[in-house]
């Protein structure tokens, strides 16, 4: 079985320069929400909040801090909410929300994992997941290629499943998957091998190592003292590094790789590459 996802996004290029301010919000404005744990580092909101006041649209975006235990409380609490148009699901629920949702894409069903969930009138939840693309069209805007390149991810969690699928959809040479639990990291390889046959995809360690590109696919780097995603004295100078973490911009993982002498690749280009998906497909379904 083969998954096939959309065609990469190109970031916009008409947003302003500068984070704008939304217009003024009233009863007829319709919400949208992030959900995240921790919420501080997002920068979602700031990116879609600019492309509706540049377009003048009225809607508006705002971060939910949520914890893993009251996920499911405030999904069903979300449902009633009928100037919610849908909702954006960062870490750590991508995986936990799948299950709250009605409906979910083939891809997200694949993933195991959504990131973008729109609500129709009536309440019912449908997930996307739209990581693996905009990590990939970020990669590419930035001119870095992909077709027969040897990968290196780490992680087997939400945002990793998504971009290891996208990763071998977009042509790769070969995939290893690295993960501290190692049967995590198993089955992921054994579904994306399944699904694209013609790639190789193994279990990888810690080391890095004859990869042309290293991605953390973890949310390792986030909070200050955060163990390192993997071995980085085993970076060489002809490696990419990408990140998927936003804030800080520059992680433990590349300063790092920039002491090797790698190109780095930092993770707001992936947010870039969602943000006119996710504002479509949050308004796709506002009229149920």
């Amino acid at each position: 079985m083969r998954v096939s996802f959309t065609p990469a996004l190109k970031p916009p290029t008409h947003w302003p320069d500068a984070m704008t301010d939304i217009k003024e919000i009233s009863g007829t404005t319709r919400v949208y929400a992030i959900i995240a744990d921790p919420i501080h580092h997002v920068q979602t909101p700031q990116a879609m909040n600019s492309l509706f006041s540049a377009r003048g649209e009225d809607r508006v975006m705002v971060p939910f801090h949520v914890n893993p235990a009251e996920l499911a409380g405030v999904v069903a609490g979300l449902r009633g909410i009928q100037s919610l148009d849908g909702f954006i699901v960062t870490v750590p629920h991508k995986t936990a929300i799948l299950p709250l949702c009605d409906t979910v894409s083939v891809a997200a069903r694949q993933v195991g994992a959504v990131n973008v969930v729109t609500r129709l009138s009536d309440g019912t939840l449908h997930g996307e997941i739209l990581d693996g693309e905009g990590f990939v069209a970020g990669l590419r805007q930035a001119g870095i290629e992909l077709e027969g390149r040897s990968v290196y991810l780490a992680g087997a969690g939400g945002a990793a499943n998504a971009i290891a699928f996208a990763l071998a959809a977009s042509g790769v040479g070969r995939l290893t998957i690295a993960n501290r639990t190692q049967a995590k990291a198993q089955e992921l390889v054994d579904r994306v091998a399944a699904a694209f046959v013609g790639v190789p995809v193994v279990v990888g360690s810690s080391d890095p190592s004859g990869h042309d590109l290293v991605v953390n696919g973890t949310s390792l780097g986030l909070r200050e003292g955060d163990a390192l995603p993997c071995d980085v004295t085993r970076l060489t100078a002809q490696q990419v590094v990408a990140e998927i973490i936003m804030q800080p911009a520059i992680t433990p993982l590349l300063a790092a790789a920039q002491q090797a002498g790698c190109r780095i690749h930092p993770g707001l280009p992936m947010l870039l590459c969602q943000i006119e998906l996710m504002a479509a497909a949050m308004a796709s379904t506002k009229n149920g």
